[in-house]
């Protein structure tokens, strides 16, 4: 009982179990779904049926081989969770000075895809995930990972390519699915003339914070969709600033006065803006 009364007045020990008591959750939580957690569960479930065995039979042998198992449990777990613990890791060193650095990197890679498939006039939509989670679209698409680059974008939305029908959707710089099918915007201030394409950017916009570039397969004109508004026939110079703003800076005060410098340029932040011809749907060549 003093021992008891001893362990709870002594708040290091409080503060070890704490500690020890998240990272396991954490650990737990961040592993659940994986490859190396089904190895695990299978090789617990081995070690409990070895020991329930050696304790009934009472196998001296059995229960020596399973001390010294248990004793290099941790170098197991190391070994079976090698691919989870890399990556943890490598987006562990990736949170503070290289994410500025990640996030340029991956407009780049956008921008130049997008602009070459503007040049042949080759129809694309790409989703870039910002804090709401588009898992139940990703779920009923073709799910992907792999890391962004403009080659990879362009082979995708390459006509009769298998996976050209549909959005491709980016999560941090992965591509995490393709030929996802958006929802389309059911405002009535659509302009008839805007195409699938452009109604799709504007539908998962009014539903999420995701910001969406898009080619229109008819005119080649490069817009990008945002919180229900669409900017459309974008240069190069312009696609670059809105694209920073959102994605790496994420400053709602520079991204106001970007917006502001777009609407004086003609650029209306409207959801009702004048359409080029209608784009081709999803499929169409």
């Amino acid at each position: 009982m003093n021992m008891l009364l001893e362990f709870f007045t002594d708040w290091r020990a409080i503060l070890q179990v704490v500690l020890l008591f998240v990272m396991i959750y954490l650990a737990m939580y961040h592993l659940r779904n994986t490859n190396g957690s089904l190895v695990m569960a299978g090789l617990l479930m081995l070690i409990g049926v070895l020991w329930c065995l050696a304790m009934v039979l009472d196998l001296d042998v059995i229960s020596r081989l399973l001390e010294m198992i248990l004793g290099s449990l941790f170098l197991m777990l190391m070994i079976i969770f090698q691919p989870e613990l890399r990556r943890a890791l490598g987006r562990l060193g990736s949170l503070a000075i290289w994410e500025k650095r990640r996030r340029k990197e991956l407009i780049n890679e956008v921008i130049s895809a997008m602009l070459n498939m503007a040049k042949r006039k080759c129809g694309a939509i790409v989703v870039i995930e910002c804090k709401v989670r588009l898992q139940q679209l990703i779920d009923d698409a073709v799910v992907l990972d792999a890391k962004v680059n403009s080659p990879l974008l362009e082979s995708i939305f390459y006509p009769n390519s298998p996976l050209h029908d549909g959005a491709v959707i980016i999560r941090g710089d992965r591509i995490v699915a393709a030929r996802v099918i958006l929802p389309l915007s059911s405002s009535e201030k659509i302009s008839k003339r805007l195409g699938t394409r452009h109604r799709a950017s504007l539908g998962i916009s009014e539903e999420s914070d995701a910001v969406t570039v898009l080619v229109s397969e008819e005119s080649g004109a490069v817009s990008i969709g945002h919180d229900g508004r669409l900017y459309r026939d974008l240069s190069a110079v312009e696609l670059q600033k809105l694209l920073d703003k959102l994605i790496v800076q994420k400053d709602a005060g520079e991204l106001n006065e970007t917006i502001m410098e777009l609407n004086d340029q003609g650029f209306p932040a409207e959801n009702a803006v004048p359409g080029d011809p209608e784009d081709a749907d999803w499929g169409e060549k």
